[in-house]
């Protein structure tokens, strides 16, 4: 299973521009093209009213064990002394430059990672949406929900992208019928259509979900990219206005833009302005500080908000994932562990102090210069893929925080 994530990675080369199309290449003639379905939009027969009762049609979910890859917990690095804070000797004269000027992924070995004492974690359930792994250029409008190439791609992903909610003692994400990734790339009235069917499923699956944890026990509700999306509609039909609204602790959207103005007012929660804020939001878009936006700003501002306007040029929301706030910055010395694959791709580790983070004016997320992280670094320095991964650590403490938060409200 931890072998397997970094699959993760290596798949990113072909595979993981699917979660990133509907940030990253919006506008790109040529993409619309290859990945945009060109036939009619078919819609698949629903789903039985109990479908979800069944453990094949989840992911994750208690009970799963090792074979649950959201559990995944990778190891830690342990990092090379840095020659400038050695003492000099004849053997190894004072050194002119640190790690910090050269290559800071210098390790020594790694640690198995860190097990937490289950009596210092409080109970919280877990609904994470797994981000699109359906990615068949000209094929159907949604996926097949026994498709085997979009589930172990799903899987996969869910190894880097669920795994830093592993604290939780339940942890559910479910399968559905995911809309194509072109679906994010056209106004065409199938993409809708397809978007709204992968949803449906999404909803009956957090219905089952709510049914099956107990009632007193805090939510927090997670995805990434496509799996953001459905996140926050459900945060709009299912939550918004309802008792489940209070048991809501925190909701983690990261790889999916939301505006400020247009979407959050539309909202139940507002945005996170600290690390210790329960009942709030947490969304961000990661960048190289040297990377080109201007593909995702012109898309972003065409589409339409949760407030049915277009968002024009108002910013995306960013809260700092290091800082637990909205906006500011963070120096890589924040950064608790960022999940790095090795040169062989067959194990991930947990490297510290290595990837910064600042809000910029637009609301995007950039990371100054960042380690190498493989081929799954899209164009114009868009770290869409890591959006998670970057941050792994310092996300698995702030959800716990955000959870202790909750609690102590309801104590008091």
């Amino acid at each position: 299973m931890a072998r397997k994530f970094l699959y993760f990675i290596a798949v990113c080369i072909v595979l993981v521009i699917l979660g990133a199309i509907a940030l990253s290449i919006w506008s790109r003639e040529a993409t619309e093209i290859a990945f945009v379905p060109r036939g009619e939009f078919v819609e698949q027969e629903p789903f039985a009213e109990n479908a979800y009762q069944d453990p094949n049609m989840w992911y994750s979910r208690p009970g799963l064990g090792t074979n649950d890859p959201s559990r995944y917990q990778p190891a830690i690095a342990e990092t090379a002394p840095d020659p400038a804070d050695q003492d000099p000797s004849p053997q190894a004269p004072a050194a002119e430059q640190s790690l910090d000027a050269g290559n800071p992924l210098q390790t020594t070995g790694t640690v198995t990672g860190e097990a937490a004492d289950p009596q210092t974690l409080p109970e919280f359930a877990v609904f994470f949406v797994p981000p699109t792994s359906y990615i068949q250029a000209g094929g159907d409008w949604n996926s097949k929900i026994d498709d085997a190439t979009t589930n172990n791609r799903a899987r996969i992903f869910l190894q880097g992208l669920a795994s830093p909610f592993n604290r939780a003692d339940e942890l559910w994400a479910p399968k559905y019928r995911q809309a194509a990734a072109g679906a994010f790339l056209t106004d065409k009235p199938e993409a809708q259509q397809a978007i709204d069917a992968a949803y449906a499923d999404v909803a009956q699956a957090f219905d089952y979900f709510i049914d099956s944890v107990d009632e007193n026990k805090p939510i927090v509700l997670a995805g990434h990219s496509q799996g953001a999306s459905h996140v926050l509609r459900l945060l709009q039909e299912k939550v918004a206005g309802t008792p489940l609204e209070a048991r809501i602790a925190a909701v983690y959207a990261p790889g999916w833009p939301v505006s400020v103005e247009h979407d959050l007012p539309a909202l139940p929660f507002p945005a996170c302005a600290s690390a210790g804020q329960a009942q709030c939001l947490l969304a961000w878009s990661a960048f190289s500080d040297d990377g080109d936006a201007d593909l995702i700003m012109r898309r972003y501002e065409a589409t339409v908000g949760y407030d049915g306007q277009p968002r024009g040029t108002g910013p995306i929301l960013c809260v700092n994932p290091l800082t637990g706030a909205t906006g500011g910055s963070a120096p890589a010395s924040a950064n608790l562990g960022t999940l790095i694959p090795d040169q062989n791709l067959s194990k991930g580790e947990l490297v510290a102090g290595v990837v910064s983070a600042r809000c910029g004016e637009n609301g995007l997320l950039y990371i100054g210069d960042p380690p190498e992280l493989g081929q799954g670094v899209l164009p114009g320095g868009n770290y869409h893929v890591y959006d998670i991964p970057l941050f792994w650590k310092n996300l698995q403490e702030d959800v716990v925080t955000r959870v202790k938060a909750w609690t102590a409200a309801q104590a008091s």
